[in-house]
């Protein structure tokens, strides 16, 4: 990022990283000679379990301490003061939500999977009550009284109530309420979801706008013609080259469907993100780029017992079949598999960014040549005529640790919304509701026109002899709701983190894409510069919309957890700059929505 860039600084009266007036003064950090210091005794608030003292915090009464000493010690108090000081002065944040949980007295609208249900599959009043009651508690107790109908557990609910001691608390992140069930809106994304199930095969290079492949432009067509309809557009309309790309969604209180805004980057080049096609050099070690990849075959939930079991929380009796040859992500299946078991796919782009460049094998090299540092100009070590950075401060490891952390944070941040607050129906669920609908009879369950007379639903129906919706992961979505998404969080956290640590105003040398003849192969991608800042973004983008492939997830999912993981990470780094000793201009990146930022 050049010098001259406009920033926004988020250092306002809600946000500081500045510590409070009577904080760290030159003469606190060095005065004070011969401290004593007593035996540690550690107390808890009231109502926690107590603190063992440490076992060597002993000093002898009247043994000197060096004032570097002591006063490292009380600028670890300050700082830790000054950042709950910070986060304790961010307002929580509004948290609407759709309405359906009341609209629907049998549920239909809310997320019950993992419950009992009935053969129509409706969940037993009972069991909703007892989840009703824990996530109006929040008590582990109460969760421990839910009914389960099958052996699959819920997803981690009181992890979401973990203190993080880095960072904001889930409840000042504010996101618009769900898409209503019988809404035009919700109604979109599931032809939009039913055509990516349909499209799972295509290679993801037939979505651009020069395409002849019959069935991307009947999905685009249809899609276009939406009524509600919040992904990305080109000249104020769905084409090849924006279907399935995805959008950010922040929330806005001049709106209640919130501000959706196109990530910069994500339309420009292949839809896979050049961090998912690049082999990762690991030291002495590499990372394969190719992936195990599932056959066609493996599609699940068409079945109805099957549906059925798979909403009582019955684990799945088939698994999934695998291609004998590893390759590069090609489709929307192969992103789909890659993404099921929750990669290390931000650790992986973080060694690419960071080992140098330059070597004869490209599997141990990583984007730069050595003489072209890939931090972005504002790291103190920089500018340093004798210090460098290590695991401690701005080295590899430190940005690894902040990744590792953030992913937790955000996932802490993303389930408690799931749970606390929207508990809104997976696609799976919806698919029921359709079969229902449409081979059952069943005329209460309001499904939205644009849906249930749509061209997508039509050829699934064709194609797999069902309504149901195609899932490509043999039990379906995890345990837990829908809105917003998990994985998505985690990818936004960790492009959030690294665009703040790299440069990423810099264009990516010699860009690649696979080789639809030969999946096996990479071939150059030429075509508009793909940089730094705007494949991360695409890569945080893969990362949820990998679910949406999988049939798990909607696109407003990923969108709100977009600006969920954003703001984790910018918690996260504020508190960072507050710890920081090193002479430090901030961190200074591009959010999502194109505006700048330092911290």
């Amino acid at each position: 990022m050049a010098d001259h860039d406009p920033i926004i600084s988020t250092e306002s009266d809600l946000l500081s990283p500045a510590l409070p007036a009577a904080a760290v003064t030159r003469r606190s950090l060095l005065g004070g000679a011969g401290i004593a210091v007593g035996t540690a005794v550690l107390t808890s608030p009231p109502g926690l379990p107590g603190i063992a003292p440490a076992a060597a915090q002993t000093v002898g009464v009247g043994v000197d301490v060096r004032p570097l000493d002591a006063a490292f010690k009380r600028r670890a108090v300050e700082v830790r003061q000054a950042c709950a000081s910070n986060v304790e002065r961010i307002p929580i944040a509004p948290h609407p939500a759709n309405g359906d949980e009341a609209r629907y007295t049998n549920k239909i609208g809310s997320d019950s999977r993992g419950l009992p249900h009935d053969k129509r599959g409706e969940v037993e009043p009972a069991a909703w009550q007892a989840l009703s009651t824990a996530c109006q508690s929040g008590e582990a107790a109460d969760f421990e009284k839910i009914p389960l109908g099958g052996t699959r557990k819920l997803l981690n609910p009181i992890g979401t109530q973990a203190v993080s001691l880095s960072g904001i608390n889930p409840t000042q992140i504010a996101i618009p309420p769900a898409p209503a069930l019988a809404g035009a809106e919700r109604g979109g994304e599931a032809v939009e979801v039913y055509w990516q199930s349909l499209l799972r095969d295509v290679p993801l290079t037939e979505l651009r706008d020069d395409t002849t492949h019959r069935d991307v432009l009947a999905a685009t067509e249809e899609i276009d013609k939406l009524a509600d309809f919040r992904g990305p557009k080109s000249g104020g309309r769905v084409t090849p080259g924006t279907l399935f790309r995805a959008n950010a969604l922040y929330f806005d209180p001049t709106d209640p469907k919130g501000r959706s805004v196109t990530p910069p980057g994500v339309l420009d080049g292949p839809l896979i993100s050049q961090f998912l096609l690049r082999d990762v050099p690991y030291a002495a070690q590499w990372i394969s780029a190719q992936i195990r990849t599932a056959l066609p075959t493996s599609e699940f939930l068409i079945e109805y017992e099957e549906w059925l079991a798979s909403q009582n929380g019955t684990a799945a009796k088939r698994r999934l079949e695998f291609n004998a040859t590893p390759r590069y992500i090609t489709t929307g299946r192969d992103l789909a598999e890659y993404i099921r078991s929750g990669p290390a796919l931000g650790w992986a782009a973080a060694l690419m960014l960071a080992t140098p460049g330059g070597g004869a094998d490209p599997r141990y090299t990583g984007m730069y040549p050595p003489t072209e540092p890939a931090s972005y100009p504002s790291n103190p070590y920089r500018k340093s005529k004798t210090q460098g950075p290590a695991g401690g401060t701005f080295g590899l490891p430190y940005v690894q640790a902040l990744l590792a952390m953030g992913i937790s944070n955000s996932v802490r941040a993303v389930y408690w919304q799931k749970y606390f607050v929207h508990r809104s129906l997976r696609p799976e669920a919806y698919g029921g509701l359709a079969h229902h609908r449409l081979a059952n009879g069943v005329s209460d369950y309001p499904l939205h026109e644009n849906f249930l007379k749509s061209e997508a639903l039509e050829r699934s129906k064709a194609k797999y002899g069902t309504y149901l919706l195609s899932q490509t992961y043999p039990d379906g979505a995890p345990l837990h709701s829908t809105y917003p998404g998990g994985a998505t969080g985690a990818g936004a956290v960790t492009a959030t983190i690294l665009k703040a640590f790299f440069d990423e105003s810099r264009v990516i040398a010699n860009p690649v894409q696979p080789d639809p003849a030969d999946p096996t192969k990479l071939v150059p991608y030429s075509g508009p510069p793909l940089t730094i800042g705007g494949e991360l973004n695409k890569l945080a983008m893969n990362y949820g919309f990998g679910r949406n492939w999988a049939g798990i997830h909607w696109r407003s999912d990923a969108s709100a957890s977009m600006a969920i993981g954003e703001e984790v990470a910018i918690g996260m780094l504020r508190d960072e700059r507050t710890t920081l000793r090193e002479p430090f201009d901030g961190f200074s990146f591009t959010r999502f929505d194109g505006s700048r930022v330092t911290i």
